[in-house]
């Protein structure tokens, strides 16, 4: 059976390198990834390279010549973290696979000409991590970030991975953050992400119905506001999504607020993403939701902790809306898959509810 399965996937896989677009593999990199490898030994992978994903966790220091070696000499581990490492290292080894496979797995989400009317979107990128089967459901994943901070591979690839074992294909989405994120700028990338993938659903081997927004921390924060109709997925002309699975999310800035206005957008009289709670955008018609954060967690304490997780399950309950909810004793903020704190194992709860919730 073991024979049988590696046969079918290295077969679609195949299918799905002559279905995209025509694209040419450079030099290739051995899938030889460990916790141990260093950063420097990473970026240096010729496939790594060639992918084009994001391994840096601050927006501007790839393109930066006094900080494109940050961290170089540090390992995966250390960087990405004991709780999601190893998640991590498949999921690079995955990416290098499909890469000398002949796939491409970055998308830029903007064309030449919209760049050069906003160079700041020439930072928006879109991963992809294809399913091992046809017609698949898919996710998109949203990082946290900490104005400057991100983290495509401790959220993006890790993730990625996790969900592909069960089937699933996978986006992990580089947005706008910091002060690239004037103007609702997060809103917009994820809208164009998902208008790409819906266009080119077929191209990608997946539904067009049925998705999960999965969304960490503040990226949390941005999926749970696309979720609604009127400032999410309905403005930009997408599907609604079929689940939201939110890990730690913030559902409320509270008293960060006025800071996001006065760094991002200091004369608009509006109201931007970081304005709205999660739990403000709840009504009858938003979608089943999963989401789970720890008693231990110091970031949401700082935010107001019964303005977070609580109050998001109040606005639920009250609309109507199915929903889980998991707290934990021991899982502080920024912990990922989770391996080792009592989170462990979140994402196979994650899956199983969005299962439920988009069975036919």
């Amino acid at each position: 059976m073991k024979r049988q399965g590696r046969a079918l996937f290295f077969t679609f896989f195949l299918l799905l390198a002559l279905a995209l677009p025509a694209f040419a593999a450079g030099e290739k990199g051995e899938a030889n990834i460990t916790p141990q490898t260093t950063m420097k030994e990473l970026r240096e992978n010729s496939s790594i390279q060639g992918s084009g994903i994001y391994t840096y966790v601050y927006v501007w220091e790839r393109d930066c010549g006094l900080l494109k070696d940050s961290k170089d000499n540090d390992t995966l581990r250390s960087v990405i973290g004991a709780e999601s490492v190893d998640s991590c290292v498949a999921g690079m080894n995955f990416l290098i696979d499909t890469y000398n496979a002949g796939i491409q797995t970055t998308y830029k989400l903007y064309t030449p000409e919209e760049i050069a009317e906003e160079k700041s979107r020439d930072h928006v990128e879109l991963y992809y991590f294809p399913a091992d089967r046809p017609n698949a459901k898919f996710a998109v994943v949203l990082s946290g970030n900490a104005l400057f901070y991100s983290g495509e591979m401790r959220g993006g690839v890790s993730t990625a991975w996790e969900l592909h074992q069960k089937g699933y294909a996978v986006f992990a989405l580089r947005y706008r953050i910091g002060g690239e994120a004037e103007n609702n700028a997060p809103l917009e990338d994820l809208g164009r992400a998902l208008q790409l993938i819906v266009a080119n659903a077929e191209t990608f081997g997946v539904q067009t119905e049925n998705y999960a927004l999965l969304g960490y921390s503040s990226g949390g924060q941005i999926a749970g506001v696309f979720g609604s109709k009127e400032l999410g997925y309905g403005r930009y002309g997408v599907p609604k999504p079929g689940v939201m699975l939110l890990a730690y999310p913030i559902n409320n800035f509270f008293e960060a607020k006025p800071v996001y206005h006065w760094l991002l957008d200091p004369y608009a009289e509006d109201l931007h993403y970081y304005d709205y709670s999660i739990s403000e955008c709840v009504t009858a018609e938003y979608p089943p939701t999963y989401f789970w954060y720890g008693l231990d967690d110091i970031l949401l304490m700082a935010f107001d902790y019964y303005q977070q997780g609580p109050t998001l399950q109040k606005a639920l309950a009250a609309n109507g809306v199915p929903y889980r909810e998991s707290v934990y004793r021991h899982a502080p903020h920024g912990i990922g898959i989770g391996k080792g704190t009592d989170a462990e194992g979140w994402i196979n709860d994650a899956a199983a509810f969005w299962e439920e919730q988009t069975a036919a």
